[in-house]
């Protein structure tokens, strides 16, 4: 088992796509609004921007640019990307993919601005709350010059610069918005492109581009420049950037034409591997450490030699197009999809949502910390792409939904009976029990809850989501983390210290049980009343726990056994850490029946005046917030992030 850094795995991510295309995903300027969404509507507002991300990503594949809308009202998000027209299919969608992930930088989810653009040299990505597609030219329009001045005649190199913007503003509008070409004169050139964008029409194109003469004046000598504009962009450099096969070049500028697409034969394909293997030998050099590079070689004998690697498109290919026929569910670390390999496996794909460090966590923590371990009661992991323009997980699908949706007035599913309920609570266990004490290393879950609990055609538990996943090492008592995972579930000390134990794990078992044998929600109580752990606690005291059961079941259970659950789900709620019994333990109570249960202390429960945990039942009630889950269904599986205050 090899223990790599998140960041250390997206640079792995961008250097097998840079060693093998240029995206020309360079960042030229990031512009955000100042405009920021009111609280009230800033989930509704982020979730229609995720959704609209979601969507623009294989209409760009397809087409090179792609307009959204989504959403209703004042959360409504309007967005649109578009590739440099030179650039190649992948080309385009590894830059696509890549300005998704900084894109996010103008919508922190604590904040949510409402508008952001981001121009690289290789594609554009823009979201706002209005309606922007016709738009030209805008307040937020600007130049950007390089930072090395022209070495040479500098005259002539201004003269050459500004006649070869004024002859691609020309050319480009009469060309489909699209120009590129270069001026030599006086041994000096200057290389040049210019594009409007698709949602840009034939006259707006033109004032956009004339725009851009006037602002590019200030840039020279600088060697490069760029203007970049509401409906277009312009750059000149002294090194020609661009694809182009069919260029010529003159006194009045070269004309270009992307009409024709040649042949590759068999010595350009030669060509262009030698290359690839030249920048990636070049690339690895600049690794200055020994370590790291063991451990990029490490990962991708990890994927390869247990066969985790699927191509991107056998996946796409697989969910339609990740059609949302076939959109299994969707959380906070992405959207999963069901999917039929070319063999008639069955599979659910999971797309990683592109918020920065998050994503790169959630794949390194499955790629590397669970695919080397198996459990019946764990969702396994039965690959992963890593090399096209966006991250997907491969699991095992597991038809019957989460235990989320047996629970939520939303969905109308039978019941679960009695049986089921004790066989899904012990199989439950046998899984921490597994990642705690069993498994070649002990790991903490963090995020156990119904939603991430899974059933399988025979009603088998298995835990799914390790995107939050910590390992425990063997010589510590505890570890000291951000804190990650769902309000509710969530263990006293680890929200109020940090400290984090696989204690916290059997907390939020503890919770799972209650919820699974009471048939309520941790989070479903009105500010009003008490809440399900303070309820059953109350039930315990007064030996009246089968009063606690789901009434749904109509007295159609085992007293003693209920009972037993509910103690046993009791002491693995206790306020004190210590006191909790540790999951092995938890499943010898479960599957020993002469084993004698231990009588548990009491639950902490949330003063409604304060954020602490209080030790003793307060007059008021809990202060659980809701679980952060949007839509749950097969395989689907969720996260929230706490920011600690």
């Amino acid at each position: 088992m090899f223990n790599f850094s998140p960041v250390l795995l997206l640079s792995l991510f961008l250097l097998l796509n840079s060693a093998l295309a240029d995206p020309r995903a360079t960042e030229a300027a990031l512009i955000c609004t100042n405009d920021t969404a009111l609280t009230s509507q800033r989930q509704s507002f982020i979730a229609n921007f995720l959704a609209a991300l979601d969507t623009l990503t294989p209409l760009i594949s397809r087409q090179k640019y792609a307009a959204v809308v989504n959403g209703t009202g004042n959360t409504t998000v309007y967005a649109f990307g578009e590739c440099m027209r030179d650039l190649s299919k992948t080309d385009c969608d590894l830059c696509f993919a890549q300005c998704k992930t900084q894109i996010l930088r103008c919508l922190p989810f604590q904040k949510a601005t409402l508008g952001g653009r981001l121009f690289f040299d290789g594609c554009y990505l823009r979201y706002d709350d209005f309606d922007f597609f016709n738009q030209s030219l805008s307040t937020e329009d600007k130049s950007v010059c390089g930072v090395n001045s022209f070495v040479g005649n500098q005259t002539v190199f201004k003269a050459n610069a500004l006649e070869l913007v004024k002859n691609l503003s020309v050319e480009a509008t009469r060309n489909d918005g699209f120009f590129v070409g270069s001026v030599n004169k006086g041994n000096v050139t200057v290389y040049g492109l210019a594009q409007c964008w698709e949602s840009v029409n034939g006259s707006a194109c033109e004032k956009c581009l004339s725009d851009t003469v006037i602002r590019i004046g200030s840039c020279p000598p600088k060697e490069e420049g760029r203007v970049l504009n509401a409906g277009c962009y312009l750059r000149y450099s002294t090194q020609k950037f661009y694809n182009n096969n069919t260029e010529t070049s003159d006194g009045n500028g070269g004309h270009n034409h992307l009409g024709m697409i040649l042949a590759v034969t068999s010595a350009a394909f030669a060509l262009m591997l030698a290359i690839s293997a030249f920048a990636f030998l070049t690339r690895k050099k600049l690794v200055k450490k020994r370590k790291e590079k063991k451990q990029l070689g490490a990962l991708l004998s990890i994927v390869n030699k247990s066969q985790l690697n699927y191509s991107y498109e056998v996946l796409e290919n697989a969910t339609n197009y990740f059609h949302d026929s076939n959109k299994l569910g969707q959380g906070g670390s992405g959207s999963v999809y069901k999917g039929v390999l070319p063999d008639g496996k069955v599979v659910a794909i999971k797309r990683l949502f592109f918020n920065t460090r998050q994503w790169v966590d959630h794949f390194f923590n499955e790629v590397n910390l669970i695919s080397g371990i198996h459990h019946k009661n764990l969702v396994k992991l039965l690959g992963c792409s890593i090399t096209g323009p966006e991250s997907l997980l491969v699991y095992e699908y597991v038809p019957n939904q989460s235990l989320h949706d047996y629970f939520s007035v939303k969905n109308n599913l039978e019941p679960l009976r009695w049986e089921l309920r004790s066989k899904i609570i012990l199989g439950t266990a046998e899984g921490l029990a597994y990642l705690h004490e069993e498994s070649k290393v002990r790991i903490i879950h963090r995020d156990i809850k119904l939603s991430n609990i899974l059933l399988d055609e025979n009603f088998m538990p298995k835990i799914a989501d390790f995107g939050l996943a910590r390992l425990f090492p063997e010589d510590k008592t505890h570890i000291s983390t951000a804190i990650a995972g769902t309000l509710g579930y969530m263990a006293p000390e680890y929200v109020t210290r940090g400290k984090l134990t696989e204690k916290a794990d059997v907390y939020s078992f503890g919770v799972l049980v209650i919820e699974i044998i009471s048939g309520k929600r941790i989070n479903s109580f009105a500010s009003n009343s008490v809440s399900i752990l303070q309820a059953v606690w109350v039930l315990y005291g007064s030996d009246q726990l089968c009063n606690a059961v789901d009434p749904v079941l109509e007295g159609n259970f085992i007293n003693n056994e209920a009972s037993q659950l509910l103690q046993v789900g009791l002491l693995c709620v206790q306020a004190s850490a210590e006191l909790r019994p540790s999951m092995p333990l938890v499943v010898k109570m479960l599957t020993n029946q002469n084993l004698e249960i231990p009588r548990p202390t009491q639950p902490p429960f949330l003063n409604s005046g304060s954020a602490e945990y209080s030790k003793r039942i307060p007059s008021g009630t809990s202060n659980s917030q809701p679980e952060s889950h949007t839509h749950s269904s097969r395989n689907s599986m969720t996260q929230s992030w706490i920011e600690p205050r």
